[in-house]
């Protein structure tokens, strides 16, 4: 490895995420201070979330981006029934819970901090950028705690909530069984009610992340289980409140509670998680709480999906960042091959690979992506700190329709766009991109995860054609639509960006289209042939989504450049207007072509003849 190769390396360390961009997504393009209007976030002003997130940053350079390595090459080890991680995630979970960062935005009489979400998403952008195998754990566990606390009676949530916030104990989410996937009805795990008002819990689940492990001296899990004499498929599933280890009603620990962890699967990546089979009751001594209602569980575990899915994009778009910072500074230290307008004079000198087209191409497709991603998710975060705080009851339905509508392109497309930049900066490096001593083959493998767990890529396109496009008989969609006009009205303020409004416009206008003609489809005999075009609408849904991002960003960028901006912000701003101008030139023009043959909707997916697939 030559010196200017170590060099990369050792400036690609310090970085997971751009520190400029967050401060220009929060700050700039959503305006994250106007959310001190709400009394909740009175004293959230600028000076406030900038301490935030320096010291989020600081954390996840100095203390968990150095378990990166060891959770990816020491990964997990199972021995006897007890899981144990790599040894340095004890020491960035002590600090992380020290820090009291599991749980940003929730209530601090629980032991949150009662900040926006939007502020916390941010935190996270670094966090899961550092190593995101090791952030499942506290993750999940705060996903877990928001079931108790939006279910949970005064009893559980005195009981468990406080610790689960607190890191204390950790959580996670028992729903896959060997034998139903995806399909959550066909469910086996049996719960019988005692004469002490609990449940006796009896089943097997696999796939379980962080089901076992040794961070903390309790794990608790929400599971999935169907109550004796309750009905088939959804509607009789119940979800219950299962500790690993009982605790008392003083609080207090009481004995081993019969789950028990029968293995956990070697996987592509995310190493540093891990990845359980998980028995329950084997013994018959498994015992679990009611959470809300009998057979209203699937009802339940839907409140929580959205957070579920922006985690999981989240965490997509922190291998992406990653990915892409690594590149750039790769193709700025490694010198390789002459200019190509100097190719032809044998003396002319290798210059570094930035200067190469092809590699630019991928660059600036990489840079685009990672902006307009950043700005979807935490948007979707602003949503919701305003659907949560607004007092006008027609203004928080709007919020809310929009988070529903945008979940699926959040989790579904940013993650398949996500493992796109991650390829893309495993190319930059070409070969040694390809090897373990460099970081970009790691993040391809750990972000190849988020486009299967919480609902497959294809279930989140079929949640978004079949569900979400005719909630509330359409006003979502309309409402989004309107954003994006907004945005579009924007840019035509400034002469050099009408093209690219215009060429958004007939964009936008082309999907609405698309989106009535499908969805009149799905509704219809043509059912399955619509469905079969789900992901490619999703695809040019995203597009579309992204191309209204990074125009909003360039309008910004635009009106900045034309007032007084920073000398040292100048080359920031300008690159927004290439990063809009490339996306909407190059990439939406493929987009119409995408809606051009979903509106065909060739019914060569339905009619094929199993036997003609081949392959025997």
């Amino acid at each position: 490895m030559c010196d200017g190769d170590q060099k990369g390396v050792a400036i690609m360390a310090q970085v997971i995420a751009d520190r400029r961009d967050v401060d220009f997504v929060l700050f700039e393009q959503l305006d994250v201070e106007q959310l001190t209007q709400f009394g909740k976030f009175e004293e959230f002003n600028r000076k406030t979330i900038d301490m935030v997130i320096s010291e989020a940053r600081n954390l996840a350079v100095k203390e968990i981006l150095p378990t990166q390595q060891d959770g990816d090459s020491q990964g997990c080890k199972f021995e006897n029934g007890i899981v144990k991680v790599p040894e340095s995630f004890h020491r960035a979970y002590k600090h992380f819970i020290e820090g009291e960062w599991l749980a940003l935005p929730e209530d601090p009489e629980y032991g949150g901090q009662g900040m926006p979400r939007t502020v916390a998403l941010a935190t996270s952008d670094f966090f899961n950028g550092a190593n995101y195998s090791f952030m499942m754990y506290p993750g999940l566990t705060h996903g877990a705690a928001l079931l108790v606390e939006a279910f949970g009676t005064k009893k559980l949530k005195d009981l468990f909530l406080k610790n689960m916030f607190t890191g204390t104990w950790t959580g996670t989410m028992l729903l896959t069984e060997p034998e139903a996937g995806s399909d959550l009805g066909r469910l086996t795990t049996t719960a019988v009610k005692n004469e002490d008002g609990t449940y006796s819990i009896t089943g097997n689940k696999i796939f379980i992340s962080s089901g076992e492990h040794n961070l903390s001296e309790n794990i608790i899990h929400p599971v999935l289980a169907r109550i004796e004499g309750a009905p088939e498929g959804t509607k009789g599933i119940s979800l219950f409140l299962v500790p690993k280890v009982w605790v008392k009603d003083n609080g207090a620990l009481g004995g081993f509670n019969d789950v028990i962890c029968t293995g956990i699967e070697e996987k592509m990546g995310i190493h540093g998680n891990s990845t359980c089979s998980l028995t329950l009751g084997g013994k018959g001594q498994c015992r679990g709480y009611l959470l809300g209602e009998e057979n209203k569980g699937m009802r339940a575990m839907f409140l929580m999906m959205n957070e579920a899915r922006l985690l999981v994009g989240m965490q997509a778009l922190s291998c992406a960042s990653a990915s892409y910072i690594n590149a750039i500074n790769y193709a700025r230290e490694r010198i390789q091959g002459r200019h190509l307008l100097k190719v032809m004079q044998p003396d002319a000198p290798s210059v570094p690979i930035i200067q190469h087209p092809d590699v630019r191409r991928m660059l600036i497709n990489m840079k685009a992506y990672v902006e307009g991603m950043r700005s979807l998710l935490y948007y979707v975060g602003l949503l919701t700190d305003k659907a949560a705080q607004t007092d006008n009851e027609q203004e928080r339905v709007k919020y809310q329709g929009m988070i529903d509508l945008l979940i699926p392109i959040a989790k579904g497309y940013v993650t398949d766009r996500s493992h796109d930049v991650c390829n893309n900066g495993m190319q930059v490096y070409g070969g040694y991109g390809y090897i373990r001593e460099y970081p970009q083959e790691q993040l391809v493998r750990d972000c190849r995860i988020t486009m299967i767990y919480e609902g497959t890529n294809g279930i989140q396109a079929m949640d978004l054609l079949g569900r979400k496009l005719g909630l509330n008989q359409g006003k979502p969609i309309m409402d989004l639509m309107g954003e994006v006009q907004t945005t579009i009205a924007k840019a035509k303020e400034f002469e050099t960006l009408k093209p690219l409004a215009k060429d958004l416009e007939k964009a936008l206008n082309r999907l609405a289209e698309v989106a009535m003609t499908l969805g009149a489809s799905a509704m219809s005999a043509k059912a399955l042939n619509a469905f079969s075009f789900a992901v490619p609408f999703m695809e040019a849904s995203g597009d579309v989504v992204m191309a209204w991002m990074l125009l909003w960003r360039a309008a910004i960028a635009r009106q900045k450049l034309e007032g007084k901006a920073k000398k040292k912000d100048q080359k920031f701003y300008e690159g927004q207007i290439k990063s809009a101008e490339y996306f909407i030139q190059s990439i939406i023009p493929v987009t119409m072509g995408k809606m051009d043959a979903i509106m065909i909707s060739s019914p060569s997916i339905v009619q094929i003849e199993e036997d003609s697939f081949g392959g025997k």
